[in-house]
């Protein structure tokens, strides 16, 4: 257990718990494992007959497995979560549970490349086979691409001066190191807000990288037909557009446009909204955990009526 909690501190473990509403002898899902702390607890609430499933595409995770019969990790992207539970024999289940983001883990190995307070090649690969990582983005992505990423995943203020800048330094060298990235776009940085900033440029890379939107959406349209009637979705985010896809596809089914009806005027939708604000840590946990500062927890209900 000591192990795990240096991987990763488990963000609202009590609320995540409740709004699970676990059932000893019900089937669950963890579609980001980590360091397993949110598994253990769910593991402590289920019986003998209960069954957990655990998806987590990055290898280090994997030290982190649980000994338990009820238990199995799926080496894999949760948006493949529909086919890899089939795989296991199972259909429909009575709740998911995701805390989307980096882990402490991650951030805290140097050689990911995910922080901003070490040097390291530039990767940021969540799964370590991938082709893709941040170096070949940044310097081999076109200008109006670069633009498009930090302004859209980064909210970047002045992204299309930062793809410029970017697009220029490496005519001369290629971009291989967070030190070397930190150094070709300081004069970019507004004074007093460096860390706001490059913690900005590197979530644009990051989800960049790891297509983290298109993998939530895929991973949130399969839970409309896994989830039972009455089963819980809990999505933990921790930043706005992580949230603004949670939020809307809980509401609508969807995640743009308006709400579908039906021949009578009835609204169409999966899912009942169990809590009506997102869930934000206590104080006590904010004082304790410092990653727990932006989580967002969202809470909804499969309605008996949805089909998948």
């Amino acid at each position: 257990m000591a192990s795990e909690q240096i991987y990763h501190v488990p963000v609202m473990l009590h609320e995540c718990m409740e709004a699970l509403a676990i059932k000893p002898d019900g089937v669950y899902v963890d579609v980001t494992f980590g360091g397993g702390g949110h598994s253990r607890e769910i593991l402590k609430r289920l019986g003998p007959n209960g069954r957990l499933v655990a998806f987590d595409q990055d290898p280090d995770a994997l030290r982190n497995k649980i000994d338990d019969e009820r238990f199995v990790l799926v080496h894999q992207n949760f948006r493949f979560l529909k086919n890899y539970l089939r795989l296991q024999g199972i259909r429909q289940v009575d709740g998911i549970l995701a805390d989307l983001g980096v882990s402490s883990h991650q951030f805290d190995d140097a050689e990911r490349g995910f922080s901003i307070r070490f040097d390291a090649d530039l990767d940021m690969r969540m799964d370590q086979v991938a082709d893709l990582d941040a170096k070949k983005v940044i310097n081999t992505y076109s200008e109006e691409e670069l633009h498009r990423i930090f302004g859209m995943y980064g909210e970047v203020q002045n992204a299309k001066s930062l793809a410029k800048t970017i697009v220029t330094a490496r005519l001369t060298k290629s971009i291989e190191t967070v030190a070397e990235l930190k150094e070709v776009i300081k004069k970019m940085v507004p004074r007093g807000k460096e860390h706001k900033y490059h913690a900005q440029v590197f979530q644009a890379l990051r989800i960049e990288v790891n297509k983290e939107l298109e993998a939530l959406q895929e991973f949130l349209l399969h839970t409309i037909s896994v989830l039972k009637p009455e089963g819980r979705l809990v999505v933990m985010s921790y930043h706005s557009l992580e949230d603004r896809l949670v939020k809307n596809f809980m509401l609508k089914g969807k995640f743009k446009g308006e709400v579908e009806k039906d021949f009578f005027g009835n609204e169409i939708k999966p899912f009942k909204i169990v809590t009506r604000k997102a869930i934000t840590a206590s104080d006590t946990e904010l004082a304790e955990n410092n990653r727990s500062r932006s989580a967002k927890l969202r809470v909804a209900e499969k309605l008996p009526v949805a089909e998948g």
